[in-house]
C-alpha cells in the first residue's frame, strides 16, 4: 500500500500508507537527521527548508536569514515500532524548544525550533507535550 508524497516541487516521494510523517526543525539538521536515522522504527530521513517564502533556496540564501527558511528532518516511522509521543521526547533531549532562534553552536533564524505535522490527528499531542517542556 504504498501513497505519493510531494515533498517540494517537483520532488515527490513513496510512503508506506501504515507510516507516519513528521518534520522536525532543531538546529543544524544533519545531527537531527543522523540522530533519529539510528532510532529503532525510524524507516527513512529527508533533510531540507521548511516554512520559507520561496521554493529551490540554497544553503546561501537561507544563512542570509532573508527567506524564514528553518533547516528540519522529513521522518518517515513506522507506529507499529515506535510512535510520535516517543519520538517528540527523543527529539526534547537533544534541542530545547524555547530558545529563539537557536540550538548549542548554531545560531541563527533557519536553526529555530519546529514541530511540522502533517497529520492534522498529530497536532493535539505535539502542542501537549511543548507545553510539557516549558
Amino acid at each position: 500500500m504504498i501513497n505519493k508524497i510531494e515533498l517540494s516541487k517537483g520532488t515527490s516521494i513513496d510512503i508506506d500508507k501504515n507510516n507516519k510523517r513528521i518534520v522536525l526543525g532543531g538546529g543544524c539538521f544533519w545531527g537531527v537527521d543522523e540522530y533519529f536515522k539510528r532510532m529503532p522504527g525510524v524507516v527513512r530521513t529527508f533533510v531540507g527548508y521548511a516554512n520559507g517564502s520561496s521554493l529551490g533556496v540554497s544553503y546561501e540564501e537561507v544563512c542570509t536569514g532573508w527567506t524564514g527558511h528553518v533547516e528540519v528532518v522529513f521522518i518517515e516511522y513506522d507506529p507499529k515500532t515506535i510512535d510520535l509521543y516517543h519520538i517528540l521526547k527523543y527529539f526534547f533531549k537533544i534541542i530545547d524548544p524555547t530558545i529563539n532562534n537557536r540550538q548549542g553552536n548554531d545560531v541563527g533564524t533557519q536553526y529555530r525550533t519546529g514541530i511540522y505535522y502533517i497529520d492534522e490527528i498529530d497536532k493535539k499531542l505535539i502542542r501537549l507535550l511543548l507545553m510539557e517542556s516549558r
